[in-house]
């Protein structure tokens, strides 16, 4: 069986390659992995080398899943806290720093379609794994393939009563910790009393906004917060065009503005009170301005090559250093375990703060966006202006695009290096990245982003410009590039 860990886990479709046979196999690995001398780094030798903390999300089988991953832990001599409900990705990766843990095994395909299941693997500083670690998971799979070497398993009620498994609630530790980075009470004595929609999108972060804003006189509906394993028929995905049920509670006046988290809430959308979609590049920069000039903190701009260049206007009127990273939110949490790092995040919405795990969390920026809005006093859609006035204007797209076959990263990237034209429409070329694809810069910091995906026949394209021109000129030299390879 071939199972490649990619930037945050392992997803597969239920009942296809996802199967509690094939799990048993990637736990027994995990288990392997976990057992050996050189899981645990030295900066947490405190932490209990033989512990694992498991988690799963509100999928279909998801429940039955962890407790098939939790049996094979405890048969291989871990001993196992399984959480005892679905809970968010981001409180079950703070539950290994607060039970100080060796790490996390989390049931979840996050934003995938409901046919999707996966698993994500989460190291002792509640981040995901390293790329060696998944490795040696990898490796241990093959090894015990084999050899034939099937899973070891222990009976699951027998496990709970002598103590190998227990049950526990990620809830309240998070919410603490929460509630030391967050101004609840800021939040709580907003002039004008808020009224906020948690869209959950049927996924694990439900009940979780509502429970932690409890006591603060703000109205909070919840909707789409029941089990629906299969999602409505969505892709839990917070972005616009997964959004009708969003849109719909804002135009009914049931909110001033609507927190949307995706399937295990480690990213975040938000509805402002006119029914407009405030993507994460404005909610990332939103949140640094916030924090640079009223929260006064400095230190390390992290975003991904896809994320919106508003960052280094601002890290240039901040004086601050900005690094840019590949796509993946394993390489922003690397560089948050290396250096003080105010704000790091993505495109597709995984961001953290200073002071957080580094982790996405989707319910971390929603509760620091409502800290903004209590303290300016002013609402989400002005806000987004005074930024764009600043800091923009911006147009930004992104468009995948199938291919006949597919290409060979590497060879597309020289390829396209090496014959780099000197204009894409009316913009001059000013500049030429590859750390991750290729990245052409244009006069007036516009800039386009080509991706091939490294698994499937997929040419990804992303654009920002300083107008609908310019977006235009760049996305068309995207789709004239797809139509040649």
């Amino acid at each position: 069986m071939t199972i490649k860990f990619g930037t945050d886990g392992w997803r597969a479709v239920i009942g296809d390659t996802f199967t509690f046979g094939n799990l048993r196999l990637v736990a027994q690995a995990i288990a392997d992995a976990v057992n050996s001398p050189d899981w645990l780094d030295n900066e947490h030798s405190d932490h209990d080398p033989n512990l694992i903390i498991v988690g799963y999300d509100t999928r279909f089988l998801s429940d039955r899943f962890a407790r098939e991953v939790a049996r094979v832990l405890a048969g291989n001599g871990i001993k196992v806290a399984l959480a005892h409900a679905d809970a968010p990705t981001p409180a079950i990766s703070y539950s290994i720093i607060d039970q100080k843990a060796a790490g996390a095994v989390m049931i979840t395909a996050s934003h995938n379609a409901p046919r999707y299941n996966g698993i994500k693997i989460k190291a002792a500083y509640g981040g995901s794994a390293q790329t060696s670690q998944c490795r040696k998971v990898e490796l241990c799979l093959k090894d015990n393939e084999t050899r034939a070497r099937g899973p070891n398993l222990v009976d699951f009620e027998q496990a709970v009563s002598n103590g190998t498994i227990t049950r526990f609630n990620p809830f309240q530790p998070y919410a603490k910790h929460l509630h030391k980075i967050i101004d609840i009470d800021k939040i709580a004595n907003h002039s004008n009393r808020l009224h906020v929609i948690a869209d959950a999108m049927y996924g694990s972060g439900r009940s979780y906004l509502k429970s932690i804003l409890g006591g603060t006189g703000l109205e909070i509906l919840e909707i789409r917060g029941e089990m629906n394993p299969g999602f409505g028929g969505i892709h839990p995905e917070p972005i616009l065009k997964y959004l009708g049920a969003t849109a719909s509670a804002i135009a009914n006046g049931q909110g001033d503005l609507a927190i949307i988290t995706d399937g295990d809430a480690d990213r975040i959308g938000i509805m402002d009170n006119h029914g407009q979609f405030v993507d994460p590049h404005r909610i990332m920069s939103l949140c640094l301005q916030y924090l640079v000039t009223n929260k006064q903190l400095d230190g390390t701009i992290v975003k991904t090559v896809s994320t919106t260049h508003m960052l280094n206007r601002q890290a240039i009127e901040y004086n601050l250093p900005i690094k840019e990273t590949p796509v993946g939110f394993n390489h922003i949490s690397n560089l948050m375990l290396k250096e003080n790092v105010i704000i790091g995040g993505e495109e597709s919405g995984g961001i953290s703060i200073n002071n957080h795990i580094p982790e996405g969390d989707g319910l971390l920026i929603g509760l620091l966006i409502l800290e903004l809005i209590a303290e300016h006093a002013t609402p989400i859609h002005d806000l987004v202006n005074d930024l764009l006035n600043k800091f923009g204007p911006i147009e930004y797209m992104r468009t995948d695009l199938r291919l006949n076959h597919s290409v060979e990263k590497n060879d597309l990237v020289n390829k396209l290096h090496n014959n780099a034209p000197n204009k894409i429409g009316h913009l001059d070329i000013i500049d030429i990245h590859t750390k991750d694809g290729i990245k052409y810069i244009t006069e007036n910091d516009n800039w386009l982003l080509i991706r091939p995906s490294g698994t499937e026949p997929v040419l990804r394209i992303y654009a920002e410009g300083r107008s609908d021109n310019d977006i235009k000129a760049l996305i068309d030299y995207g789709h004239k590039i797809a139509k040649h390879i």
